[in-house]
């Protein structure tokens, strides 16, 4: 696909005069181009071997645990450390490694998960089935957790019309990673390091379209039944306590089944964003410093989930399980101010509908009903005689 090119490319480039550590998986068939290294291949006697431009390269023939930990002293001033994987590596386990182990969390931090398409071979690649007739499922993983997808070896796709399918495809089983299209793996080192793509206190920042409620893309297909990507938003208020207890319960039913899921959620009585996610059964989650809802500013909650056979609709009745109470139910009689200061008489048909609290029709205009998007809001009170 490219990966190898893409870092021979970060470990050549003068232009972004940043240190990086290169960990390459010694399956690939080639590796880095002994041009880069500062001493013949034939003369490296160490796993860990430094590149010309200041930057260092580590063959991986053990553990990566291990690696990380060998490696620290060593990198601990660089900008940071690259991991390239073979293609039919799981990403889950080496995303998982900097969240679980103990030896590793403490001195480094997950900063982005970059997969590399090959443009001609993706499509086949998905459809591609094993001896037992199932879809092989490395290809559909890795775009699944992947923050950035380079959809390289472009020039070899003439058809502009080929090139948006292969990447709406790809938005099916993603929708939430920026796609880059290059060639011969040429893209801006800067884009892919030091991002903070893992980090939720800077997605909106990063992805304005983050989590948008069926975003198009979306709605011109058919459900993947195998690995897709849901996601939906509402004015709502959350309770931790109750998405905490919805989280654990759906890890021990379907934690194989999750690959990635983050959020971004208001929660009653706090002016911080509440910012989560996970991997598979791996979860967190903290209110943001950054990231402060203000005066006036509609409260929401987003969320997307990323995984296997999910089930858009258990989803969506799980996560309404979390909501704060508000203060009226279906059938309530309330009071609606359709002008200033003129309330009417009106009743609660049904809740949490177009993103919605509450949806209420007036007595004397029994036509569409009216959305109330919020509980907070001053149109709607208890009903007055």
């Amino acid at each position: 696909s490219g990966k190898t090119t893409l870092l021979n490319h970060i470990l050549t480039s003068t232009e972004h005069k940043k240190r990086y550590a290169i960990i390459e998986n010694e399956l690939g068939e080639v590796g880095v181009d002994e041009n880069v290294l500062c001493v013949p291949k034939e003369e490296v006697e160490e796993e860990i071997v430094e590149v010309v431009n200041g930057c260092m390269c580590c063959t991986v023939r053990g553990d990566l645990v291990e690696a990380l930990q060998r490696m620290y002293t060593k990198v601990k001033n660089f900008d940071g450390v690259l991991i390239e994987t073979t293609g039919m590596a799981d990403p889950a386990p080496v995303v998982q490694t900097f969240f679980v182990d103990k030896n590793v969390e403490p001195f480094y931090e997950l900063d982005c998960v970059v997969t590399v398409v090959d443009a001609m071979q993706i499509i086949t690649r998905l459809e591609e089935e094993q001896e037992d007739g199932m879809k092989r499922k490395e290809a559909v993983e890795q775009l699944a957790f992947a923050d950035k997808i380079l959809l390289n070896k472009i020039d070899l796709v003439t058809d502009s019309l080929a090139l948006e399918r292969i990447e709406n495809r790809i938005r099916r089983i993603n929708c939430v990673a920026s796609i880059v299209r290059c060639e011969y793996s040429q893209v801006d080192p800067s884009s892919l390091l030091g991002v903070k793509a893992f980090t939720i206190d800077r997605i909106l920042a990063h992805e304005p379209d983050f989590l948008s409620e069926r975003p198009q893309f979306m709605k011109d297909h058919r459900h993947d039944t195998r690995v897709s990507s849901f996601s939906f938003w509402e004015y709502s208020e959350i309770d931790v306590a109750k998405l905490n207890d919805w989280i654990s319960s759906l890890i021990k039913e379907k934690g194989a089944e999750l690959y990635r899921y983050k959020g971004v959620l208001a929660v009653r009585g706090r002016t911080e964003k509440y910012m989560f996610q996970g991997v598979g059964p791996i979860f967190a989650g903290n209110f943001s410093s950054q990231l402060i809802w203000s005066e006036g500013e509609k409260r929401e909650s987003r969320f997307c989930f990323i995984g296997k056979h999910l089930d858009w609709d258990a989803l969506r009745v799980g996560f309404s399980t979390c909501r704060v109470e508000g203060r009226f139910r279906i059938g309530d009689q309330v009071s609606f101010e359709l002008l200033h200061n003129q309330y009417l008489p009106g009743k609660v048909v049904d809740m949490w509908q177009n993103g919605c609290m509450y949806q209420v029709v007036l007595d004397d205009y029994p036509g569409s009903p009216i959305d109330v998007e919020d509980d907070h809001d001053p149109q709607l009170r208890a009903f007055q005689h």
